[in-house]
């Protein structure tokens, strides 16, 4: 193919935006010889203080204040489009992302793929001016579809499955330009592992069911505490809980594993989380868009627990209408299902076939594919 450029726009509210343009990044390096794609997160070229305001006080209202979250995403669904707060709100943001609109002048893309709302809504209004004329795509990053995420001028929307393409087309856009591929996530969880080999790295026994807890400290309880109740069940199986880059986390984790020998496996952070979801028998989540689609990858069933009011809750009605994931309200209900799981094999089993039935591990070939039209992978 001819050599051309990808711009991959992304916006660090949260952590799935970026995953998905780094998976989607990966795997054009990977697929694509003459391809050169660049991953810039919006936040990056933006002064402090619109940082600031956007993505970190996000994240601390979903940390401290979910349930605002929760009005917030349902009012912004009811907003008219041409609603004074919607004018503000991208008044605001046109004011503080003008290096944007300069560094694609810079680059000259062949193509432009959001994995965010915000650099698709700023573009939308660059091509309406007839100040940007490359084509502009959108990948939904939840088992949702908000408002937000709709534009006028995009040349393709790329949805996680067939409900979310049929809400899309309810919202306005064109059912010729509406693709669904899955969420992109890195070719890594598309491989297969040797489950032997990753046990022996990890130093568990394959003869014991594994648990993945993945959770953190999310809503339920701290992680230690959460793990230390599930160790404390009448059951025989092993627990790999990361502590990422939780220092203190993963303190309390290694001296809860001394009382456990055998039973508890502390990880801070890792980058190969693959390999420990090939021996995992179920993980404990929280359903973010990014997390789930690789649990699916690896055919991996969930317990989900503590979603942020908004997109983690559809993504959790999604994974429970499809039989992938169970649902945990508390401490008590997580400690039932873990045990309920693990009492008969085949209840695990048949949650890994209907996973079967909706896991889409090359998303992000897929979305490449459909931007890159005839031009073959390599």
């Amino acid at each position: 193919m001819n050599s051309q450029t990808i711009v991959l726009l992304s916006v660090s509210a949260g952590a799935g935006h970026v995953r998905a343009a780094e998976a989607l990044k990966q795997t054009a390096e990977a697929s694509y010889l003459s391809l050169r794609a660049i991953h810039l997160d919006v936040m990056d070229i933006v002064p402090d203080h619109f940082r600031k305001l956007y993505a970190e006080s996000y994240m601390k209202i979903i940390k401290h204040h979910p349930s605002l979250w929760g009005y917030l995403y349902r009012m912004a669904e009811k907003q008219k489009g041409d609603s004074a707060l919607n004018q503000a709100r991208r008044a605001i943001e046109r004011l503080n992302t003008g290096r944007l609109q300069k560094l694609l002048k810079e680059i000259r893309p062949d193509h432009v793929i959001c994995t965010h709302f915000l650099p698709a809504s700023l573009l939308s209004r660059m091509i309406k001016k007839g100040k940007f004329d490359r084509p502009v795509w959108v990948v939904d990053t939840d088992f949702d579809v908000h408002k937000m995420w709709i534009y006028e001028g995009m040349s393709g929307y790329f949805a996680a499955d067939a409900e979310v393409a049929w809400r899309m087309a309810d919202h306005g856009v064109p059912p010729e330009r509406i693709h669904v591929t899955g969420i992109p996530i890195m070719p890594v969880f598309s491989r297969p592992y040797d489950r032997q080999e990753c046990a022996r790295e990890l130093g568990i026994d394959l003869q014991k069911p594994t648990l993945l807890m993945m959770a953190g400290a999310a809503g339920l309880g701290d992680a230690d505490t959460l793990t230390e109740r599930l160790l404390r069940l009448p059951l025989s199986f092993q627990i790999v809980a990361i502590a990422g880059k939780n220092a203190d986390l993963l303190d309390s984790l290694r001296a809860l594993a001394a009382q456990y020998p055998g039973r508890l496996f502390p990880l801070g952070f890792t980058t190969t989380i693959e390999r420990v979801m090939a021996v995992a028998d179920v993980a404990v989540t929280k359903p973010g868009g990014l997390t789930t689609s690789e649990c699916l990858a690896m055919r991996l069933p969930m317990i989900l627990i503590s979603p942020i009011p908004g997109q983690e809750e559809r993504n959790a009605d999604y994974l429970l209408e499809h039989g992938a994931a169970l649902k945990a309200y508390d401490l008590a209900g997580l400690e039932y299902r873990v045990k309920w799981l693990f009492e008969e094999a085949n209840r695990l089993e048949a949650m890994r076939q209907n996973i079967e039935r909706i896991r889409k591990p090359k998303a992000a070939l897929d979305v490449l594919r459909v931007v890159l039209g005839s031009e073959e992978a390599a």
